[in-house]
């Protein structure tokens, strides 16, 4: 049926094509933002910190600004956890066991022995919240720690937690972080498949690979070895013109992130599930609650794009 465009029409469809732009920048005023099975969760290590605020008061605030999940750091009360989770009905779909698996390539066996302990608790933790990874850090490379010694102690340390990932359920994600180790996506993808456990997989942080590199690449070479996501935003120009880590104090869709194209390589390898927004910078004089709503309303421009 064809409506005539007459003046009520003509403004009723200008009113739409506004809306759909200021909804997600990028996109031609003929076209509908795309619909993708993608979670809103928020990374918690990278709260808006407000002094005072319990984890009761976090979970209602993101529940509020729009989150669908939060991802907390392990090691915590679970008590506390469990009953924030269960008041705001958020999801918690993945664990942070970072500070605890950093020391997997550590030269001291004790260190290292210590970051096998932590993960296993991380992932104990995670069965607890219902979370289906943690998030592990695989160590890092320094001038006193070798390449080859960290790709050694990292893999044995990792598999020594495989039989209680796999009896639990929770899977054991990866993440590319900025420990000089795993540079590259072959890398990556073929450190996670040398265990040959589907227990073990890849947390992707698409912000932390923009200073040297290309998302969109990382993700279809990792394709279904992805767990999770964490949203970053990256500026190549301010880390030109200041510094590596001044790069990330942009706001999210001012950087140098492609997000039409990272998006549309999450689409070819058929990701759906959680992605949790990790804001690496802060505007001044933003209350959280306030913060969060921003942040929530920028990852569903982002999704749409």
């Amino acid at each position: 049926m064809i409506v005539p465009l007459n003046r009520r029409n003509f403004i009723k469809r200008s009113g739409a094509a506004i809306a759909v732009a200021a909804l997600a920048p990028g996109l031609r005023a003929d076209e509908t933002p795309k619909k993708r099975d993608l979670k809103k969760a928020f990374m918690m290590n990278a709260f808006p910190e407000k002094k005072g605020l319990s984890w009761m008061d976090k979970f209602k605030l993101l529940k509020e600004a729009g989150f669908e999940g939060a991802e907390p750091p392990s090691h915590l009360d679970q008590k506390e956890i469990l009953a924030a989770r269960d008041a705001t009905g958020l999801i918690i779909p993945s664990v942070v066991a970072g500070e605890y698996t950093r020391p997997l390539s550590d030269d001291s066996a004790a260190k290292r022995a210590e970051a096998v302990e932590g993960l296993k608790q991380a992932l104990r933790d995670a069965k607890a919240y219902g979370a289906t990874s943690v998030l592990c850090v695989s160590g890092r490379v320094t001038a006193s720690i070798s390449y080859a010694a960290a790709y050694k102690r990292t893999q044995e340390g990792i598999r020594a937690c495989i039989p209680l990932a796999e009896e639990l359920g929770v899977k054991i994600a990866v993440e590319n972080v900025w420990n000089n180790f795993l540079l590259s996506p072959m890398e990556a993808a073929r450190y996670v498949d040398e265990f040959k456990s589907p227990a073990v997989g890849w947390h992707f942080d698409v912000g932390n690979v923009i200073c040297n590199g290309w998302a969109e690449q990382w993700i279809r070479i990792l394709g279904k070895r992805i767990q999770k996501l964490h949203i970053k935003e990256f500026s190549r120009k301010k880390m030109a013109d200041k510094g590596l880590h001044h790069g990330f104090e942009v706001e999210y869709l001012e950087g140098d992130n492609d997000w039409p194209a990272v998006m549309k390589a999450l689409d070819d390898i058929g990701y759906t599930g959680f992605a949790m927004a990790e804001p690496a910078w802060e505007p001044k004089g933003v209350e959280a609650g306030e913060r969060l709503k921003q942040i929530s309303e920028k990852m569903t421009k982002i999704f749409s794009l």
